[in-house]
């Protein structure tokens, strides 16, 4: 699962041949305009629109003049960008209107696809000013999504207040609250309906952490030091300076160790390193550096 989201739009790409080529093509909207405080609404409530070739400049272009409008480039050949376009469809309703999600199937938006020159599917590009502000390509998380969008948002000057699923909430109350065991069942049923969630997924290896750490000898650092090939040493290590906030000790043990073992063994530890990373957060430039380390020792 990718976490990461992609490198900023960039290439300067300018859309308005695209625009003066679709008013040649088409004739006039006779529908009038969104109206202020409903950017990109075909009426109250509509959050999301399908969109063509023949539409895009009525849907996209004129209503990126007046608010921000996100495109979804999928394919029904690639499962990726169906997940991906489902996701923005459910953040886009959560958002209430404060952007518009417009829904493009490459194979009836090929003169947009090649204006805005992309590469992959799924594609996800953020227009504002008839213009385009950003993009990622490739498969999308959950939370890369929400990275996505806050980043663009910020970026047009919107003020989007953020969203906070009462499912995802409860469970980490349960957690707050030290209720493991219903924390723990919450996240799972999460996941169930939300597979891609990496909000439950760390709220999961937190719950693992908290339960590891209640055995956890207080010298386990010194222990692991005294056996640096001992992978549970190294485990037990590793949660504890998690725990104490030195989390880069943390990954940079566990990273000595996958280099020092292969198979079954090398896996486990990159798991575990895994789950930190996720307890850490994406967005941790310690998680990023980690990262670049383990790639460097598995490839």
């Amino acid at each position: 699962m990718n976490d990461q989201v992609p490198s900023r739009f960039s290439g300067g790409v300018d859309l308005s041949a695209l625009a003066a080529q679709q008013q040649q093509q088409q004739p006039a909207p006779s529908q009038a305009p969104a109206a202020p405080g409903l950017p990109g609404a075909g009426g109250p409530g509509v959050v999301s629109i399908d969109v063509t070739d023949a539409t895009v400049q009525s849907e996209v272009l004129e209503r990126s003049l007046e608010s921000l409008v996100i495109v979804v480039f999928w394919a029904d050949q690639v499962p990726e960008s169906l997940q991906t376009r489902d996701l923005l469809q459910q953040l886009a309703q959560a958002a209430g209107g404060a952007w518009m999600l417009a829904k493009a199937d490459v194979q009836q938006n090929q003169q947009l696809a090649a204006a805005l020159q992309l590469q992959a599917l799924p594609a996800v590009v953020a227009l504002a000013q008839g213009r385009p502000v950003d993009l990622v390509q490739g498969p999308q998380n959950e939370s890369g999504l929400r990275q996505f969008i806050n980043k663009v948002v910020q970026a047009v000057g919107l003020d989007v207040p953020q969203q906070v699923d009462p499912e995802l909430a409860a469970a980490e109350n349960h957690l707050m609250e030290g209720e493991l065991d219903a924390a723990e069942a919450a996240y799972d049923k999460y996941l169930k309906n939300h597979p891609a969630s990496i909000e439950a997924e760390a709220g999961l290896a937190q719950v693992k952490l908290i339960r590891r750490a209640g055995v956890l000898p207080e010298n386990a650092a010194a222990l692991a030091d005294a056996a640096p090939d001992d992978i549970d040493a190294g485990l037990a290590a590793a949660d504890l300076e998690m725990l104490s906030g030195l989390a880069e000790n943390a990954y940079d043990r566990l990273i000595k160790l996958v280099a020092g073992h292969f198979g079954e063994e090398r896996e486990r530890v990159r798991k575990r390193l895994v789950e930190l990373f996720l307890i850490a957060g994406a967005d941790d430039p310690a998680v990023a550096k980690a990262r670049r380390k383990l790639s460097s020792v598995l490839f």
